[in-house]
């Protein structure tokens, strides 16, 4: 069983585990649900985050399945974040907020760094009128290092800032190119350096093994040269390649089932090899794809309160929000996003309320992507055993030697860890376990 998960090669399609039930499941008919609990407090000692999804960039990577525009002129931008802007105020108002201060805030993309410093500027003057983050515990910032200036960084810093990540994925010149990124490798180390010397709290570096033309002398140099940099955090992503992207399109033409990348093997071994790498040097593996310089000092807040039930607020097109127990998602083209916005209606589109075993399932199987799991915070939250309740995908993960332990902890061992979202689907609940993802 372990050696067919090994040798799989890559063929198209979504590997990768985001949220649980399936977004598949997520239906029109149940956005008045949604409409509901924003209208309910929040549940008692939940944390608030808010996500902003600021969808343009410079060039789509071929292995892009995001919902991103190029080409945008300056007043659609502006638009754009002006709607934002309102669909924040609008929520604002809203019970569920109940009087919570925000605990992180995530700029993601697309590319936030594709903003100007004045739209940016005007960005966050407009979204703290309704709910400051000065008391967040984390800011994340993504950026692509070819839009970064002195003068732009400084301005992302002033929006106080304090988890710089840079998407570098690759620093060879041919790869960058091949796979459709709009940086080369000479931007990135003067975005880093620009970086240091305005002291961001934690800079993060993304890679990706096994992109187009990716080779092992290519990614061993990658390694060393992200150990160079001495970034705070590296995140590691194993490349896919999702249904609607570039390389997929090629596929079709091609009439090819295999994707024109490494095989899943090859990129847990690449990926382990920069873990083991970095290792020696300090840092220590908090998760399938992060390594931190300090992980006592160094925190995924983001990540570790989304993956223990916190509320997510999220803004912008296509953006998927987590409130009170109950998923719902924006609308997925800017032109719809838009067109409701100006009416002054909010833009979700569909939505899906779990009930709770099936939240117990979606912090399970996001909580096994950081290698370890507590049987006693879910007995405490749920009042589930879960070793009981899921003892046979756990009996064939330890029959396949994927756990290491299992008390105190529920703790999987490296390989494991390594291919954990091919794992997932084994702790869906029967009537999600076949169905399509997206």
């Amino acid at each position: 069983m372990s050696s067919e998960i090994k040798t799989k090669v890559t063929e198209a399609g979504n590997y990768f585990v985001s949220n649980y039930p399936p977004f598949s499941f997520w239906k029109p008919d149940m956005v008045p649900k949604a409409l509901e609990v924003i209208e309910q407090p929040p549940q008692p000692n939940t944390p608030l985050g808010l996500y902003l999804h600021i969808p343009f960039c410079r060039k789509r990577c071929h292995f892009c399945y995001f919902k991103v525009y190029t080409d945008r002129k300056a007043s659609e931008i502006r638009n754009y974040t002006e709607s934002a802007v309102r669909e924040l105020a609008h929520y604002a108002k809203k019970p569920f907020i109940g009087g919570r201060k925000l605990d992180f805030v995530y700029f993601g993309g697309g590319t936030p760094s594709y903003l100007s410093s004045a739209q940016l500027d005007d960005l966050t003057k407009g979204l703290k009128d309704s709910l400051p983050w000065d008391d967040a515990r984390e800011v994340t910032f993504e950026c692509e290092p070819g839009t970064l200036t002195e003068s732009k960084l400084e301005a992302i810093r002033n929006m106080g800032v304090t988890r710089l990540s840079l998407g570098v994925e690759n620093f060879d010149e041919r790869i960058l190119e091949v796979n459709g990124r709009a940086h080369r490798g000479k931007e990135i180390g003067r975005a880093y350096e620009w970086a240091r010397k305005l002291n961001f709290p934690q800079i993060n570096i993304d890679l990706i093994a096994g992109m187009l033309e990716e080779t092992e002398a290519n990614w061993q140099d990658c390694i060393q040269k992200a150990i160079e940099m001495e970034p705070d955090s590296i995140t590691i992503y194993q490349m896919e390649v999702p249904y609607n992207t570039t390389i997929y399109k090629r596929m079709q033409e091609d009439g090819s089932l295999v994707a024109p990348v490494a095989d899943w093997e090859t990129k847990r071994r690449w990926v382990d090899e920069a873990f083991r790498e970095l290792e020696k040097h300090g840092y220590g593996v908090g998760s399938a794809y992060t390594a931190a310089r300090n992980p006592e000092k160094t925190k995924f807040v983001y990540r570790d309160a989304l993956w223990h039930g916190a509320d997510l607020l999220s803004l912008g097109v296509s953006s998927f929000s987590h409130i009170n127990g109950v998923h719902f998602q924006n609308q997925a083209h800017i032109e719809s996003y838009l067109e409701n916005m100006n009416r002054g209606e909010l833009p979700i589109f569909r939505a899906m309320a779990p009930d709770r075993m099936s939240l117990l399932v979606r912090e399970l199987v996001l909580q096994l992507k950081l290698g370890h799991l507590s049987q006693a915070y879910f007995q405490k939250k749920f009042g589930v055993d879960v070793l009981q309740e899921f003892s046979a995908p756990f009996a064939i993960l330890e029959e396949m030697g994927l756990i290491a332990s299992k008390s105190p902890e529920i703790v999987l061992t490296r390989d494991g860890l390594l291919q954990i979202d091919f794992l997932l689907n084994r702790f869906f609940l029967e009537e999600h376990r076949d169905a399509r993802y997206t």
